[in-house]
């Protein structure tokens, strides 16, 4: 497998190569919890730089707003150094060749906060409900800014649900737009929490069922850096099979657009 460059960023992120079991047990589950991929500078540094940007775009929580109006701040990576540096270089990139293969992009990265307030919950979905991409193998990373748990928000999962495949649901680009939920009805009975420390990461494949209920703690955030990983070549099924723009940051693609993609960032 491929380095991650020259893995610069050591005093800030802790890099990680997936054993056997640990793969085994993705495959199975459809989940791993790795350990911690910031170190407490790079955590320092990247919880500050996403405050920032979040104040500097969000505005007070609105109960009349969607979970993801109130909760989601696209695009992260380019409104934070430390966030670009964890998404092109950083510990993931390992993680998601061993999973996906030796040609990767990078297609989403966001904040999904709860902050204090916000008991809205976040219903049952797939990743790959908001968007269907082809191959099937993309994987969602979840990284915790703080500690988190049930009472705060974290997230609940379905281990083994990926098994089942792609749900097919209505979710127009127009839906996309108006940032709709997506509300699946799943059997809930073999759910787990799947709370976080600081700095810890959480990733599941494109399938996988989850949902969150609402922060309900009085004294607490749930502050979560999402991202996602994708086959370089992965196509937008709901868009006539374009190819899904993202940072090439491991491999080659077939597509020009793909390579070209914030190759200046």
């Amino acid at each position: 497998m491929q380095q991650s460059g020259s893995k610069k960023y050591t005093d800030l992120f802790g890099y990680h190569i997936l054993s056997d079991a640990q793969l085994d047990f993705y495959n199975e589950k459809g989940y791993l919890i790795l350990g911690h991929t910031l170190k407490s500078h790079g955590l320092k540094l990247m919880l500050n730089e996403c405050m920032q940007a979040w104040f500097e775009d969000k505005d007070e929580f609105d109960p009349d707003r969607t979970w993801l109006q109130n909760a989601l701040l696209t695009n992260i990576h380019r409104k934070s150094k430390t966030v670009r540096d964890y998404y092109f270089e950083g510990p993931l990139v390992d993680v998601a060749e061993q999973i996906i293969g030796p040609n990767i992009k990078g297609v989403t990265t966001q904040l999904t906060f709860k902050m204090r307030g916000n008991t809205m919950p976040f219903n049952w979905h797939q990743d790959n409900g908001y968007g269907e991409l082809d191959p099937y193998n993309a994987i969602s990373c979840l990284t915790a800014l703080e500690d988190n748990d049930e009472k705060s928000g974290c997230l609940r999962i379905i281990p083994g649900s990926h098994k089942e495949g792609q749900v097919k649901i209505q979710h127009s680009s127009n839906d996309k737009n108006k940032y709709k939920d997506i509300k699946l009805e799943v059997d809930e009975t073999q759910s787990i929490p799947v709370p976080l420390k600081a700095g810890e990461c959480l990733l599941f494949n494109c399938w996988m069922l989850h949902k969150s209920e609402g922060n309900f703690s009085k004294d607490r955030d749930r502050r979560i850096v999402f991202m996602r990983y994708a086959d370089a070549d992965a196509v937008e099924v709901y868009n006539d099979c374009k190819p899904r723009l993202g940072r090439l940051v491991r491999g080659k693609t077939q597509f020009p657009e793909v390579a070209a993609y914030e190759a200046d960032l």
